[in-house]
């Protein structure tokens, strides 16, 4: 089995310093470097939790699967679909990045790419989205040159994706 490297939850704040996680970070694009360490968002973190690639640590334990996803939904009840949409995009060898700074969950990069392609809205099938809703987010994707993907997870965990984009005529 190989060698998992510890990221610790501390707050708000899930971060390594491991050089594993330096390499991590360089080759799949997992977490951020700052301040000499390596920062992650809950989804980055699970993820490589879930991939057997990393510990969580919290107070000096280390947290199962089970446990993170109770930390974290109590933060965001939305956090199991928001997850499920970025595992998908992750295993179709996407970059997924938190989108915060545009006013949605994730900014999505194709490989090699400098530039989102998509600004992503997660949502379940049992949630609607009001028409004020949907245009202002497709006026934030449209502002920053990228496309609006909505990703609707259903109840049997299966994805579908919509791409929105202006069309002139």
């Amino acid at each position: 089995m190989k060698q998992k490297f510890p990221i610790y939850l501390s707050g708000e704040s899930l971060f390594s310093n491991s050089q594993k996680a330096f390499t991590f970070e360089n080759s799949k694009k997992l977490g951020e470097i700052k301040n000499g360490k390596i920062i992650y968002s809950p989804f980055e973190a699970f993820y490589l939790l879930e991939e057997g690639k990393a510990d969580i640590i919290h107070n000096n334990k280390t947290l199962k699967e089970q446990e993170l996803m109770k930390i974290f939904t109590r933060k965001d009840k939305e956090f199991s679909v928001k997850y499920l949409v970025f595992k998908n995009l992750r295993k179709k060898g996407y970059i997924v990045k938190t989108g915060l700074k545009f006013g949605t969950e994730f900014r999505v990069y194709a490989k090699n790419e400098k530039h989102a392609r998509w600004l992503v809205f997660p949502t379940a099938s049992r949630n609607k989205i009001n028409w004020q809703e949907f245009v202002s987010k497709n006026r934030i994707a449209h502002s920053t040159g990228k496309k609006m993907l909505i990703a609707i997870a259903d109840s049997e965990q299966d994805i579908s994706y919509y791409e929105i984009s202006w069309l002139k005529i």
